[in-house]
């Protein structure tokens, strides 16, 4: 888990609350996690029908979420105001909508807490308000995580709801999804429909859920061309070949290509050991061993020669340069070149 988030949580479990929460930027999983944590355990049920308050940034102007603020609580110690999508606020980059903010984050309501969850972004630190909200709120950003930090989400998310997963299964989730945490955890939260308590969720399971078979899958395609299986190599491409609808080709060159590109970057990367690979190209500890290999096999020259051909490969899938060509005999002889 992101270590702000945790941080957050750990304060927030203790009851320790700050009087405005901002919480900002690229990763909207974190943002959903703590405002949810703060609207469904803040307050009692009893307290929350008269002293916690929803808005949503389209429908509310400044003035309007500070007239709620600056409410006092009714039978209860504090009140909770939580503005969702705060980003959309109508008047949130206008100058008087922001020095009210300002005027509120430097004397805020002590029985309060105003909680804004402002998503995909972060308020424009050029700007007075983006410097004063770091300065006098608890304002946390979130960025999306690094390919190497998506493992440990997952097993901690896992572990969190009471079960386990395969390591194979959770490199396959990584890989597939990739660092959609939203997505991630929705695909887990199925994946356990039906689970008895503790159990273990298999590679199969996953792949089963993201829609891949276990022999003819992207990443088998990966690891059959870093072996050089010339046979395998075109088993797995005629099995994507022969349903193009169901295996679109742009998205696995672009995934070789991604590939390539990273292990032209370890080839050029001074250190060479898994722990140095794993920091230079921010991938997952699963996937290292794949780029590990693929260094001994695959030569700098023909490393970027394989960018090129992944290069002409797509502007043919998109169109350029194309003439009559079939998408899967494309394919097909790609891969083979790719070996050779």
């Amino acid at each position: 888990m992101d270590a702000t988030a945790k941080k957050l949580l750990t304060d927030l479990r203790a009851r320790k609350y700050a009087p405005v929460y901002l919480l900002q930027g690229e990763e909207t999983f974190y943002i959903d996690l703590i405002s949810n944590y703060i609207e469904q355990n803040v307050l009692s049920e009893a307290e929350k029908g008269f002293n916690q308050v929803i808005l949503y940034g389209k429908e509310s102007p400044v003035n309007v979420i500070l007239n709620n603020a600056k409410r006092f609580p009714m039978m209860a110690d504090r009140q909770v105001v939580i503005v969702r999508e705060a980003q959309e606020i109508p008047d949130l980059s206008k100058e008087m909508g922001q020095k009210l903010l300002i005027d509120y984050f430097t004397r805020p309501v002590p029985s309060t807490i105003l909680v804004l969850c402002h998503k995909y972004k972060t308020l424009d630190k050029r700007k007075e308000l983006g410097k004063k909200a770091d300065q006098l709120t608890n304002s946390s950003t979130f960025k999306k995580p690094y390919e190497n930090q998506l493992p440990e989400f997952v097993e901690e998310y896992i572990s969190s709801k009471g079960y386990s997963m395969e390591a194979t299964g959770v490199q396959v989730l990584c890989e597939s999804v990739g660092n959609d945490l939203n997505r991630l955890s929705n695909e887990v939260d199925k994946m356990l429909i039906g689970k008895s308590s503790g159990a273990q969720i298999s590679a199969d399971d996953v792949m089963s859920q993201v829609g891949m078979s276990r022999e003819y899958n992207i990443f088998e395609l990966q690891k059959a061309l870093i072996a050089q299986d010339v046979f395998k190599t075109y088993q797995i491409a005629d099995y994507f070949a022969s349903n193009t609808r169901k295996n679109p080709l742009i998205m696995l060159v672009a995934f070789l290509f991604s590939f390539f590109s990273k292990l032209l970057l370890a080839a050029a990367s001074s250190g060479s050991s898994e722990k140095e690979l794993i920091n230079v190209l921010k991938i997952s500890p699963f996937a290292v061993r794949d780029y590990m290999n693929a260094l001994r096999k695959f030569s700098l020259p023909k490393i970027i020669e394989n960018i090129a051909l992944l290069k002409e490969a797509d502007l043919k899938l998109k169109g350029v340069n194309s003439g009559s060509v079939d998408e899967g005999q494309l394919l097909k002889e790609l891969v083979v070149r790719l070996i050779h």
